[in-house]
């Protein structure tokens, strides 16, 4: 049974980027490829720095991610540079590759435990750093349905019609916002772990708590805001919209299981975009595989390379010592 569900999941992302790419086809089908490729030369070279910006913004809140769960853990002797390298090839081969495949805790457990890390400590880092961004994505989800509960209008063609009346959208978003303020209210109290089965969860201390509700939030912000800069200026789309769209999108595309969200996150996103053109939305959302996808992508297989190479080296080094340090036989 075990072999068995360890196939499940990939079995469903590879359903879910099928079905979704089919259904990305009927409405794209009509779209010309010049017409992208317009949208793409038409974005101002300052709106592509931005985006580069935002990039980098999430991706060092993303770190942040990594030294939290280090600081919860008391751990203090490893260099932020090292805790950049580490986050940064994680999630880039995670979110490309998929967790199920090619799951973060393998990334992690490799470079960790050569600082000195155990596999308990790094089980407890990986969850924290997965809750950190679920927070993130609660706390925002509730910020936006609380604030305009009618933007779930726009995914009226995916969602039940109950899920998008503003009432119940705005019932939903203060229930996110109740879970986070339990969560601070649990932290700050010292309330006693949590216990589900054989795992315990362990409220942090405030200091990391608060930690957590910068940089999760933060992390999404700048994901959101490579979308929001390559979209034309011009049509002036609310930041608010792109963050709830984007949100809900990326959400979608973790929740299918889809190798980097393929065809689910670009679907989900045009459809809830429709007062913006079909070319301008999808170029877009090529700008943010490109910068947030594709090239840490490239970068994170020549940083495991490196990573790997010097470890071998670092195994022959010590295998050569141990010979060396061996007595010559006795005559």
């Amino acid at each position: 049974m075990k072999n068995v569900r360890e196939f499940i999941w990939p079995v469903i992302g590879l359903l879910a980027v099928v079905v979704s790419c089919w259904l990305l086809y009927r409405e794209l089908r009509g779209l010309s490829l010049d017409d992208v490729w317009d949208s793409l030369t038409a974005i101002p070279g300052h709106r592509y720095a931005l985006a580069g910006l935002s990039t980098l913004v999430a991706y060092a809140a993303l770190a942040w991610y990594d030294r939290i769960a280090l600081l919860h853990l008391g751990v203090r002797h490893i260099s932020w540079t090292f805790v950049s390298i580490t986050s940064f090839t994680t999630y880039a081969l995670s979110h490309n590759i998929g967790a199920s495949v090619f799951s973060g805790a393998v990334v992690r457990y490799r470079a960790y435990t050569s600082k000195g890390l155990s596999a308990a400590q790094i089980a407890v880092l990986v969850a924290l750093c997965s809750f950190t961004f679920g927070l993130g994505t609660i706390l925002l989800g509730g910020v936006v349905l609380t604030v305009n509960p009618t933007l779930l209008y726009r995914l009226e063609e995916l969602l039940p019609s109950a899920l998008t009346n503003p009432a119940m959208a705005r019932i939903i978003g203060l229930l996110l916002l109740g879970f986070v303020a339990l969560y601070v209210v649990g932290s700050i109290l010292h309330l006693p772990p949590l216990v589900i089965r054989k795992a315990k969860l362990e409220y942090p201390r405030p200091a990391i708590m608060l930690r957590q509700l910068i940089a999760a939030p933060l992390e999404l912000l700048g994901a959101a805001g490579i979308i929001y800069f390559a979209l034309p200026a011009h049509l002036e789309p609310s930041f608010l919209v792109v963050l709830a769209v984007f949100l809900a999108s990326f959400s979608a595309a973790l929740v299918s299981h889809a190798p980097g969200g393929l065809g689910v996150f670009e679907l989900v996103f045009l459809t809830a975009m429709p007062d913006i053109p079909t070319a301008d939305v999808l170029a877009a959302l090529i700008v943010f595989r490109l910068f947030y996808l594709l090239v840490p992508f490239a970068l994170s297989l020549v940083v495991v390379l490196m990573f790997e190479r010097a470890r071998l080296a670092q195994a022959w080094r010590g295998r050569a010592a141990d010979q060396g340090s061996v007595p010559p036989p006795l005559a």
